[in-house]
């Protein structure tokens, strides 16, 4: 009977390890793919012509410049022209993995300019790794481009 039971055991841990999924995923928020999603090239070219407290539905594919060092709560793409957009996740509702940079990716959500305040700038910076010296440079708002996202994709 002893033997009976722990080829029960056996088995029932066999079954259930049977249906855990050990793929890594690459799409976090809401299911999103490629299709029509625009370039960085072009999502700038929409930033440029939006003024603060102006918002944009949109899709576009950018590369990962910088990830929150602490949870990865934000993250940066470039735009062209040096420029980059401060990705955020819709109600705080997921987090991006911290070794994604240089990675390309696909964003869904709503874009926007706003103007950030010094006290952001410097906890964004802090949250990023930069030093204290790089911190204290930071003295005056400034106008930035923001992207609430609601879906976002790694591209391998």
């Amino acid at each position: 009977m002893k033997g009976f039971n722990i080829l029960i055991v056996f088995f029932m841990i066999s079954f259930a390890c049977m249906g855990q999924d050990t793929s890594v995923t690459n799409s976090f928020g809401e299911k999103i793919n490629e299709k029509n999603a625009i370039s960085s090239a072009a999502m700038k070219e929409k930033y440029t012509a939006m003024s603060i407290a102006d918002t944009l539905n949109t899709k576009f594919t950018g590369k990962v410049q910088e990830v929150c060092k602490v949870k990865g709560c934000w993250m940066k793409l470039k735009l062209d022209g040096g420029e980059e957009t401060m990705v955020r996740f819709k109600d705080y509702g997921f987090f991006m993995p911290k070794d994604i940079e240089g990675k390309k990716v696909v964003v869904e959500g709503k874009a926007f300019v706003e103007e950030m305040s010094v006290a952001d700038q410097k906890h964004f910076a802090k949250d990023g790794g930069a030093s204290e010296t790089e911190i204290a440079k930071i003295v005056k708002p400034k106008k930035t481009y923001g992207f609430e996202a609601n879906g976002v994709l790694i591209l391998e």
